[in-house]
């Protein structure tokens, strides 16, 4: 259970990643960030979460 939980940080770290590069990039094209600048940030916070939270499990499943 903790390799899952490990993994998955992992993954949604590379999400946080990849929305971060996405929408640092976006803000050079005017009409993609007026389109998709808010709901990357979004996707951005969410996965920033999830991934803190995962690793707040892993870390709970490594102290039992």
């Amino acid at each position: 259970m903790s390799t899952f939980l490990f993994i998955a940080a992992i993954v949604c770290a590379v999400g946080v990643l990849a929305s971060l590069l996405t929408g640092v990039v976006g803000l050079s094209r005017r009409e993609f960030n007026e389109k998709y600048g808010n709901k990357l940030m979004r996707a951005r916070v969410g996965l920033q979460f999830a991934a803190i939270a995962f690793l707040f499990l892993y870390w709970l499943s490594l102290k039992q």
